[in-house]
């Protein structure tokens, strides 16, 4: 199997997992959404470390090593609590019946990287982004009209996760070893949490919820493992296609699986959003194309 069909299948299952997340953390209840996420960075440390250890290659010594570096520590602590932050909503967002906005969130997501892209780094934006920017725009609008307010949740992920990303560009640090660094700077937080709930529902609701609690490790970094592997294996604009995977099955799920309305008004905002996304894909794709055709020798 050459490497773009394996890259391809590994950015696949990764996107798959993140997709049906919510059928995981459900098994969970009643445990409240602050009580998963302080259970996830600690049960994530162990195995990321082991991971690492079994990886080789100084590996697991390179991750710690990075302590020793100031400015790296001070970024990384930035967007570790950004991410536990996106960890805290999402979940919240399981436990109350907001799967479907979750995932708009994540379909907002790229064209929230354009503005961030756009308003902070200074970067320049073409035509079809500012479309899809647009597109965006009139679907919060359209939801704040009708629905007297924005979908708090959506923008809670994206804007989160964005700008996580974002700080995550100042280091340059390998995603496994960054990941362990982070848990390690949360985790005398989630301790302590742990401590102040009494085991935070470890032990309280059976064996099966008990599982799925020590689980979270696993859960949680597996599907970066193997997206991680994908993104060294195939392009941007192929791994940005597979991304969109993750949402849509995240939506899927809540209108399948748990039930969650879907109003005209919310549909009608999810399609503005495709369009504006497929505009940007599109020319992601044909910018792409041309490039690889002006890099191929025509001889002569």
């Amino acid at each position: 199997m050459d490497d773009k069909r394996r890259g391809t299948l590994l950015g696949i299952a990764a996107n798959l997992i993140w997709g049906v997340a919510a059928l995981y953390w459900i098994q969970t209840q009643p445990v409240a959404a602050q009580d998963l996420v302080a259970h996830r960075v600690v049960w994530s440390l162990p195995f990321l470390a082991l991971c690492l250890a079994i990886a080789g290659s100084g590996r697991l010594r390179r991750a710690f090593s990075l302590f020793r570096q100031p400015r790296t520590l001070a970024i990384m602590t930035a967007a570790a609590f950004l991410g536990a932050l996106n960890w805290l909503i999402f979940l919240w967002a399981v436990t109350n019946g907001r799967v479907a906005e979750a995932s708009l969130g994540y379909f907002l997501l790229p064209l929230v990287n354009v503005v961030i892209g756009l308003t902070i780094f200074r970067e320049s934006i073409d035509t079809a982004q500012k479309i899809g920017v647009a597109f965006a725009v009139l679907a919060l609008l359209l939801q704040l009209i009708y629905h007297g307010g924005l979908p708090l949740v959506a923008l809670g992920v994206s804007i989160s996760f964005g700008f996580y990303g974002a700080i995550r560009k100042g280091v340059h640090v390998e995603s496994m070893e960054g990941l362990l660094l982070e848990m390690s700077i949360l985790v005398p937080f989630a301790l302590g949490w742990l401590v102040y709930r009494d085991g935070a529902g470890l032990g309280l609701y059976g064996l099966r919820v008990d599982l799925f609690i020590l689980g979270a490790g696993a859960y949680t970094a597996l599907p970066l493992m193997a997206y991680v592997a994908a993104s060294r294996m195939l392009p941007l604009t192929a791994l940005g296609l597979v991304f969109y995977i993750g949402p849509s099955t995240q939506l899927l799920v809540a209108i399948w699986v748990f039930d969650e309305p879907l109003d005209t008004i919310r549909l009608l905002a999810f399609g503005l959003v495709w369009v504006g996304l497929a505009v940007v894909t599109v020319s992601n794709m044909r910018r792409a194309a041309a490039l690889r055709a002006y890099s191929v020798p025509t001889g002569g």
